[in-house]
């Protein structure tokens, strides 16, 4: 009986050690998990910001171009006030990409990029001057609106409608309209054009359903009821904090 005592007591000595070694172990590859997912989420809203910011202010860019170049040779003074808003955006363009290198060297926490809210949206009409008239409707009674839902709403539908400028062929209107429902703020771009059917889903959808599901939302983009191409995101309020 001593001996089977003995032997009990000399296999949880030595028991322990791996004990230990086992949850330090598991601690270890706990962390190793946690860090890697950090790195994982930071590197996909990195990936958003910069494909955002580059997306649409470069074609911004482009259209104002082109408005540009058309009005040169019978309107200089309109042509000159096209040269104004390119050169803003050019501007607005290089703080938004100096933020994110900023950013991406230093490591810091800071958020990559002035957040613009609800209220800028009518803002976006302007970059499209020249090209596709845009018009934004916000319910005057939308009520309190959390700090991350606003700018994931206003990016939503600033990469919605850069890709309407770009991929709607014939549109003559894009519409922008927020509204209030309940707990959630609504979100609905569309356009009148005929989009171009392309193969698989591009960055920008796949951004944009992102920061939806993100804050505990929901997105949804395709053929509009009629003709053209419509965006839909419902984020709550709160932007998923309870």
């Amino acid at each position: 009986m001593a001996a089977f005592s003995d032997w009990i007591g000399g296999f949880i000595v030595l028991s322990i050690p791996i004990e230990i070694g086992l949850v330090v172990r598991y601690q270890r590859s706990a962390k190793e998990r946690a860090i890697s997912d950090a790195k994982s989420f930071e590197r996909a809203e990195l990936a958003r910001e910069l494909h955002d910011t580059v997306a649409h202010h470069v074609s911004a860019i482009a259209v104002q171009a082109q408005a540009g170049r058309a009005m040169a040779a019978t309107d200089r003074e309109r042509a000159i006030g096209v040269l104004a808003v390119i050169e803003e955006a050019a501007s607005r363009t290089l703080v938004e990409m100096r933020s994110m290198v900023s950013t991406l060297r230093d490591g810091a926490e800071a958020e990559l990029a002035p957040q613009q809210g609800l209220q800028d949206l009518r803002r976006l009409a302007e970059d499209t001057a020249g090209a596709v008239p845009v018009t934004v409707s916000i319910d005057e009674a939308i009520g309190t609106v959390g700090s991350a839902t606003e700018p994931a709403l206003y990016r939503i539908a600033r990469e919605s409608i850069t890709n309407a400028v770009r991929h709607a062929s014939g549109a003559t209107e894009i519409s922008v309209a927020v509204a209030g429902l309940g707990d959630s703020i609504s979100l609905t771009v569309c356009d009148d054009g005929i989009t171009t059917p392309s193969n698989g889903v591009g960055y920008g959808l796949l951004g944009m359903a992102e920061r939806a599901e993100l804050l505990g939302g929901s997105f949804d983009a395709g053929p509009g009821p009629d003709r053209g191409w419509q965006v839909a995101a419902t984020i709550p309020r709160t932007g998923g904090q309870s």
